[in-house]
């Protein structure tokens, strides 16, 4: 199924209570072997959920866990499934975006399923924002959830509640307040995704972003690429998290991220936060992207409304 952004409002995803049925799916990098699958199942199942592991989730090609085709059979099954009340990913990697031309995202307008994940999961959430659903930047199914994460996934697909709040660590970058839905995700895949159908779009939006592994000088570039491509276009603020493993400063002290998103804040004339508990990092928020939020960067908070 092809993008489509007609609706406003999106659908909300069923809430997974107890004796919800998850999918666990592998749509990027492998896994390390069946100690990942036996982890999420056993994390699902204290959730009170019954896991569904894909079939093709110990498959391993190069640097995906399978081919493109077994990789959105196996989502594509869970998305049409009558039966599977949610999909949780098990890893993000890379090989998401490889997929987007494959799915049929037509059975979420009969059921509405949750989407869990985040990382390379991002361009999957994308998608299910195309298709006018609701999904959640999560963490991923074969992780350990620490009593944080656990409260906030809790919160957010089980309650449907706010996921977010207080973020006392992070620093207010610009001051204001803002309201708009939640739209975002890893850095990287945001960025990549410009100038495709699956690009995101930031208008009348907070921006929720994170990133790994990045030098400072691309994250200023995929910064200006979302600038200048006009995705950054009527956006309401910026929230972005941690970027784990990325230098505090450029090589030569000159700029450092803090510098970066200011820039970028400035610009836009919008409130920016720094450093809350989003990308990562063991103790992460869950947000529902495409729902709506309010930002107070006085009060260093995000609060969900649903």
């Amino acid at each position: 199924m092809r993008p489509d952004a007609k609706s406003k409002l999106p659908l909300e995803p069923n809430a997974l209570g107890k004796g919800s049925r998850v999918a666990l799916v592998a749509p990027s990098g492998p896994l390390r072997g069946a100690e990942d699958v036996e982890r999420a199942m056993a994390t699902a199942e204290s959730l009170g959920w019954e896991p569904v592991v894909a079939p093709g989730v110990l498959q391993r090609t190069g640097y995906f866990a399978g081919d493109d085709a077994s990789r959105a059979a196996d989502l594509n099954a869970a998305i049409g499934d009558p039966d599977i009340d949610g999909i949780w990913c098990l890893r993000g990697g890379y090989g998401a975006m490889r997929l987007l031309g494959m799915l049929d995202l037509s059975p979420l307008r009969a059921k509405s399923k949750a989407l869990l994940g985040y990382s390379d999961i991002t361009a999957l959430h994308s998608a299910w924002q195309r298709a006018g659903v609701i999904s959640y930047h999560a963490p991923v199914a074969r992780g350990e959830l620490t009593p944080f994460s656990r409260e906030s996934l809790q919160r957010a697909v089980i309650m449907r509640g706010d996921s977010a709040g207080a973020a006392p660590n992070a620093e207010t970058l610009r001051e204001g307040r803002a309201t708009g839905r939640l739209a975002g995700g890893n850095l990287a895949l945001v960025a990549a995704l410009c100038g495709t159908p699956w690009a995101v779009s930031f208008r009348d939006a907070i921006a929720v972003l994170e990133d790994v592994n990045e030098s400072i000088y691309r994250v200023d570039r995929m910064f200006m690429q979302l600038r200048l491509s006009g995705a950054f276009d009527g956006c309401k603020g910026i929230v972005f998290g941690q970027c784990t493993d990325c230098p505090e400063a450029a090589d030569d002290g000159a700029r450092s991220l803090h510098d970066v998103v200011l820039e970028t804040a400035d610009a836009l004339s919008v409130p920016a936060l720094l450093g809350v508990p989003l990308g990562h990092i063991s103790d992460q928020w869950t947000l529902p992207l495409g729902a709506m939020a309010v930002l107070d960067t006085r009060a260093k908070s995000l609060q969900v409304q649903r």
